[in-house]
């Protein structure tokens, strides 16, 4: 099935055609940049502008930086505070003419790399955290996902982890690749004690640097770099929307 998946972020908004029989993309990743402030309002142009940038009528998929429940926002980490009660899911349906489906950012990149990256054929409870502008966690235990996991928001010695531990954080903070590992391993510690994972995958940006700080990691748990990386948002959102499709 060919799905418009779309991925949500504090800095950037992206989409991209799908198939989701093989996990590729059909079409070049269109992105722009997340409006400011990132209210509903603008951010639904921007939405609706990449939607029109592929003259799309099909089903879509849309992974949004919060829990989400029935297509409504719950929470707001790093979009406006007026995200909190709005029904994304039916804005976009009204927007767009399509049958949409909506989910939290680290779930849909969670159901990629389960479907077609590091994840894949891999049974127990495996975790996946993508270190970006915040942290997103997704869980799945023998293949299922555990929805709408906010973990990226614990606290890890008195902090938030998303404010002390995101990859945004190692760069406004100019920190060494090994400084912020010390950061990322403590949090990951806290993980593996709370959930005790079979494997832990590592998504987001900085998964391609992963020898850069991989080697300072202590977990007893395996950790591995995801393998869709920037394409895991895209892909994952499109695979939940043909999921209910079928």
């Amino acid at each position: 099935m060919e799905v418009l998946g779309l991925d949500i972020g504090g800095t950037g908004i992206k989409g991209a055609v799908v198939d989701t029989e093989s996990g590729e993309m059909l079409t070049e990743r269109y992105r722009l940049l997340t409006p400011q402030p990132a209210t509903p309002k603008a951010m639904i142009v921007t939405i609706g502008e990449i939607v029109s940038h592929f003259d799309w009528q099909g089903p879509v998929g849309c992974g949004f930086p919060s829990a989400i429940k029935n297509g409504v926002v719950l929470m707001a980490a790093n979009v406006s505070r007026k995200w909190i009660g709005f029904n994304l899911e039916e804005a976009l349906r009204e927007l767009t003419g399509c049958d949409v489906v909506v989910l939290n950012d680290a779930d849909a990149a969670g159901l990629a790399e389960m479907g077609f990256g590091a994840g894949r054929s891999q049974d127990g409870v495996v975790l996946i955290i993508t270190l970006g502008t915040g942290i997103g966690v997704a869980l799945f235990v023998n293949g299922q996902l555990v929805p709408n996991l906010e973990l990226g928001h614990i606290e890890v010695g008195g902090k938030d982890a998303d404010n002390w531990t995101s990859a945004i954080v190692r760069e406004e903070k100019n920190l060494s690749w090994k400084k912020w590992a010390k950061r990322v391993d403590k949090y990951l510690n806290t993980m593996e004690y709370l959930l005790w994972p079979d494997l832990i995958i590592i998504g987001g940006g900085v998964s391609k640097e992963h020898k850069k700080f991989f080697p300072y990691l202590t977990t007893q748990t395996q950790v591995v770099p995801a393998e869709m990386r920037n394409q895991a948002g895209i892909v994952g959102a499109a695979i939940a929307a043909a999921t209910r499709a079928r």
